[in-house]
């Protein structure tokens, strides 16, 4: 589920420690499920990887096995998942992961109401804060060999991204970013605000023209942290992150 970093540390598990936390006691279930689905769509754990032990999960979730299997089983009916027997078995995310369908089958356990227009201003105007300050602290920072290989990789996974996977691995490129920061707190801050925008992401179409320009976008960010010019890596942060709040609005609102 993760890449090992300097010091042997989980890079995965600091974005995941914002979905893999207790869950609240009154739907337990539906939540289990919800935070599951969103670490796959979110490429916290990304096809091919293997899920944690379920007894892990229980303990993270703060929730039963019997719960934990339910939701492991709901979405392996669903197509998400895939169980392996043997030596290395375990739950596998699976290679292609079902597209997300609104108001249907196990998308709907996910789903919230219709964003109002101050909702997704205020989940706009967090995503400035969090995203352009993500890019020019990690300019700053002093980084090492493996991180800017593992930089560079999530830049050439987006560039290459077919449009059904494009949304999981720009997660991952922006998740990346903030985990290049070096403050854990600030990790899962930018992911439950990923999940927000994915979330309205999601209703509005994928158009190949923006795909091409964010492509652009992303490699003049990636170019500038590695060079460490913080203010060009939060200027073009800024206008990536633009970009996509316009295409929001318009849709939107």
């Amino acid at each position: 589920m993760s890449e090992r970093g300097e010091g042997g540390l989980l890079r995965a598990d600091v974005a995941g420690d914002a979905l893999f936390r207790p869950v609240r006691a009154g739907n337990a279930f539906e939540e289990t499920v919800s935070r599951l689905l969103q670490a796959i769509r979110l490429g916290i754990v990304p096809p091919g990887d293997a899920l944690p032990a379920e007894r892990e999960l229980a303990t993270r979730f703060s929730v039963s096995r019997d719960t934990v299997r339910d939701a492991i089983r709901s979405l392996s009916d669903a197509g998400f998942l895939v169980s392996r027997r043997g030596r290395y078995g375990g739950t596998f995310v699976v290679d292609t992961p079902p597209p997300r369908v609104a108001g249907s089958g196990i998308d709907s356990l996910a789903a919230s109401a219709p964003a109002t227009a101050e909702e997704i201003e205020d989940v706009l105007a967090l995503r400035d804060i969090l995203e352009v300050g993500a890019a020019r602290s990690a300019a700053a920072r002093s980084l090492t060999a493996g991180d800017r290989e593992l930089l560079w990789t999530r830049l050439r996974e987006t560039a290459a991204a077919t449009v059904t996977d494009y949304r999981r691995l720009d997660s991952r490129l922006h998740l990346t970013i903030g985990e290049l920061v070096g403050a854990p707190s600030l990790v899962p801050l930018l992911a439950e605000n990923r999940m927000r925008v994915n979330g309205l992401l999601d209703d509005i179409p994928l158009l190949q023209p923006n795909i091409e320009h964010s492509n652009q976008q992303h490699e003049r960010i990636v170019i500038a942290v590695l060079t460490g010019d913080a203010e060009r890596a939060a200027s073009a942060m800024q206008e990536h992150l633009e970009g996509s709040a316009a295409l929001l609005r318009g849709f939107l609102t």
